[in-house]
């Protein structure tokens, strides 16, 4: 197995619609390496989030295997799986899912002492964290009275949390104006760089795709990406 953070092989996967059977991956390959952040595009539909849930192991394939920091993790029990996605895996979404009725602190705080780390040591670390996003004056307001872009700048920040090895981004500035997309997408890729984090990011604009180091084309099944990237846009 290659030295990649993560690595998906021949994966595989199929959906039931009425009585018709839908291969959404027939085959996909994918590695991702430390430090580097690697844009995942393709049409609506395609199955971009779906493959997203697989690499983070919040769903199965048929076939195939997913490599995480070098060991197999879809032949593991739901706890080692488990254990895995709160140890080496953080995810964005494109709709922050903040806990309301918490400070933009206590949300980058509490993933960290689910994991076991003293709350002293945990908030030092989320207002770090929050420090590097531009929040350091925003850290006791509650999601409700931050702007969209200060939403989604916590979330990134609890994403980061455990100092996950993988970052997994599902249209994470989807719902942002141009101007914050810029801003926040600057803060993420930044701070993935600078932490040697491997970053897999599905968006649909691809002036963003365009800042990161490589760009992969999920369309009918597989992953395109160099010579075969290029045939692949133009059958689109």
């Amino acid at each position: 197995m290659s030295d990649a953070v993560l690595s998906l092989r021949s994966i595989t996967r199929t959906y039931k619609q009425g009585e018709e059977t839908l291969r959404i991956f027939a085959g996909a390959d994918l590695d991702v390496f430390a430090g580097e952040i690697v844009a995942l595009v393709g049409p609506s539909g395609s199955g971009k989030s779906s493959l997203l849930h697989i690499a983070g192991l919040l769903e199965a394939p048929d076939e195939g295997e997913v490599w995480v920091a070098g060991r197999e993790a879809v032949a593991l029990s739901d706890a080692k799986r488990t254990a895995i996605r709160r140890g080496d895996i953080g995810f964005v979404y494109q709709f922050h899912n903040l806990l309301p009725e918490f400070s933009a602190l206590e949300n980058v705080v509490l993933p960290q002492m689910i994991a076991g780390v003293p709350r002293r040591r945990a908030e030092a670390f989320a207002l770090e964290l929050l420090t590097r996003m531009g929040l350091a004056a925003r850290a006791v307001h509650r999601p409700a009275e931050l702007s969209g872009g200060e939403q989604q700048r916590v979330a990134i920040a609890r994403a980061l949390a455990n100092r996950p090895r993988i970052l997994l981004a599902d249209e994470p500035t989807g719902n942002l104006d141009p101007k914050t997309a810029k801003m926040v997408f600057g803060e993420l890729l930044n701070i993935c760089r600078t932490q040697g984090v491997a970053a897999l990011v599905a968006t649909h604009n691809l002036d963003l795709a365009a800042q990161m180091d490589r760009v992969v084309l999920l369309h009918e099944g597989r992953l395109h990406e160099g010579a075969n990237l290029a045939t692949a846009f133009q059958s689109l």
